[in-house]
């Protein structure tokens, strides 16, 4: 059993993650408003705060991040600058600032997409920062010391989310937000690093 740290708890994949991690891991859930504890990932300082009320953990796992869509035509810098900021570096930031609050043999888990493999029209952002984010592992992956492992789970488009997301999405099916969480645990419980988990597609 370890002690594992959810960031974005709340959310719908979020919810799941950490509900499948409890049947073996003490699980501090933490939110951007909501949850046991909140955090700014755009903000060092924030997450440092985090780990330090919380202390040493076995894993961190980041289910976050907002992108903008949008067609490209009409993007501004500003737009774009939404996916690097929230999605890109708020995940980033928590490697940065929490790596020295990961216990030896220790894991972060990200969360990229679908969408960098199958782009769509109007999710520029989302391909380049999924892409992103998917580099960053593999390079971080060679770096992290005393055994810290680090992969990223790319799940397809959530069945919960249809309601929202089912325009942009047609065609593709999508997946239960619980078969997504088996992503997750392959990551914490596993023994791979630099590794891009697809779910669901």
């Amino acid at each position: 059993m370890g002690k594992v740290v959810v960031i974005g708890a709340t959310g719908t994949l979020g919810q799941a993650v950490a509900a499948a991690l409890k049947a073996r891991h003490e699980v501090i859930e933490v939110g951007a408003t909501r949850g046991a504890h909140h955090v700014d990932s755009t903000d060092p300082a924030s997450i440092e705060r985090l780990f330090q009320e919380i202390g040493n953990v076995d894993a961190v796992v980041t289910a976050t991040g907002k992108v903008h869509f949008g067609p490209l035509t009409e993007m501004t810098i500003e737009q774009f600058w939404i996916g690097l900021r929230d999605k890109l570096m708020g995940q980033i930031n928590f490697v940065l600032a929490a790596q020295k609050y990961v216990n030896d043999g220790g894991s972060f888990t990200l969360t990229s997409g679908i969408l960098a493999d199958e782009p769509i029209s109007q999710g520029v952002s989302a391909t380049t920062v999924n892409l992103a984010l998917e580099g960053f592992v593999r390079g971080a992956a060679i770096e992290l010391p005393r055994g810290i492992r680090i992969n990223v789970v790319s799940p397809t488009v959530l069945t919960e989310s249809m309601e929202s997301y089912a325009p942009f999405f047609r065609g593709f099916e999508p997946v239960d937000a619980s078969k997504a969480a088996q992503g997750y645990l392959r990551s914490v419980e596993g023994a791979q690093t630099g590794r891009v988990y697809r779910v669901g597609y």
